[in-house]
């Protein structure tokens, strides 16, 4: 293929990545106009992206009509932020075990991690009811907290992250007196940046978009997530467009901000986990 037939076929994947990417974003931005728009001039019919009689008042609508949604919201919150650093501590730990401690079964153990990979999820859901019930774990924040604070994927990534970390940095700061948990939290950590953003835009974005374990776990409708809260939301307002994206844009901004935040380390982070 020649100069001149190369340009153009990257000229057409150019022109189909963009108007594929046009389509996607096209109904986000409706999305976000129509949350600031009054319900009369949705009604009205017309793709329009700029509201004619901007307005706050969905959103004020939407936690005055239903005085459980800045729980929903804390809920949300407060279980993606601790699943979130629970996992980006424990996974580094055991990843950085599995990688660079020799003990004893450590190749079982991680041979017991890549089985419990191929496992789905859906198969545990029944077992983990069980032992939560047990636990009297249901209807609690640690009902969902504890069973999400490891896993197994990222332990695994972790570990390949680890294996490509230079030894050389790790001896010196031994001769120089600095013990196994020192090295790991003053130099191994800091150190992988790029692995742990990575690691917790997937964590949090999945929790904080999960609907069936908070829906199988917590039974009284203060204890909802938002997820949850929102479907109640629109089966109780179907009608009323614009609380509907209010409530959906105030669900969706919080992880596109966190994905914006860690983007310079996202790449990185999958390029330097997936290099083994």
């Amino acid at each position: 293929m020649n100069t001149t037939a190369k340009k153009w076929f990257k000229a057409v994947i150019y022109i189909i990545l963009g108007f594929y990417a046009l389509l996607t974003v096209i109904p986000f931005l409706w999305a976000i106009t129509t949350s600031f728009k009054p319900l009369s001039e949705i009604v009205q019919g017309g793709l329009s992206f700029i509201p004619k009689n901007f307005t706050l008042d969905n959103y004020k609508t939407v936690f005055t009509q239903e005085p459980l949604f800045p729980r929903w919201f804390f809920n949300s919150v407060f279980i993606a932020v601790s699943i979130t650093l629970l996992n980006l501590l424990l996974n580094s730990m055991a990843g950085y075990a599995l990688a660079r401690i020799s003990f004893f079964g450590s190749k079982f153990l991680f041979f017991v991690i890549l089985a419990v990979l191929m496992i789905p999820f859906q198969v545990t859901l029944i077992p983990s009811f069980l032992l939560l019930k047990e636990l009297d774990f249901l209807n609690t924040y640690q009902g969902i907290i504890v069973p999400g604070m490891v896993n197994a994927t990222y332990i695994f990534m972790m570990r390949q992250f680890f294996l490509s970390f230079p030894t050389e940095m790790e001896e010196a700061a031994f001769i120089d007196g600095m013990g196994r948990g020192g090295i790991f939290f003053r130099l191994v950590l800091p150190l992988a940046k790029p692995a742990l953003a990575a690691q917790a835009v997937f964590i949090f974005l999945g929790a904080w978009n999960n609907f069936l374990g908070p829906l199988i776990i917590m039974s009284e409708k203060a204890m909802f997530t938002l997820p949850i809260g929102l479907s109640t939301f629109r089966g109780e307002y179907i009608s009323y467009t614009n609380l509907i994206m209010a409530a959906s844009m105030m669900f969706t901004v919080p992880a596109l901000l966190l994905y914006i935040y860690f983007n310079r380390y996202f790449i990185k982070g999958i390029t330097f986990t997936g290099g083994k």
